[in-house]
Formats: structure tokens, C-alpha cells, sequence
């Protein structure tokens, strides 16, 4: 009798994020003195997935 091949069924992917693009870090101006010019940029945690990149799961 002949073998029968199974395909493993296709989870369904987790979005990514939006606001970090699913890296789960966004980065931020960084601003000095008293006239607040900008120095540069900060990476920072992502606050809408919590750094896992993922679009976190909803309550219904």
C-alpha cells in the first residue's frame, strides 16, 4: 500500500507590530539644553508589544 504523505498544517503567522516593525525596539529623539536642540536618536523597548514584535492578542 502506498505511503501517504501529510503536510504539516500552516500556523497561522503573527502579524507584526506596526509601530516597530516587528524588531520590538522604536527609537526616540533625544533632546539637550535649555533651546532642546535634538543629539540624536535612543532605542527603546517597544510599549504596544512589549519588545516581542508580535501584535499583541486582543480580549473579546
Amino acid at each position: 500500500m502506498a505511503r501517504k504523505t501529510v503536510k504539516p498544517s500552516a500556523k497561522p503567522s503573527a502579524e507584526p507590530c506596526s509601530p516597530c516593525g516587528g524588531t520590538g525596539e522604536v527609537s526616540r529623539t533625544v533632546r539637550v539644553g535649555r533651546k532642546q536642540r535634538v543629539v540624536g536618536q535612543q532605542a527603546g523597548i517597544c510599549l504596544n508589544c512589549l519588545g516581542s514584535g508580535e501584535i499583541p492578542a486582543t480580549n473579546d
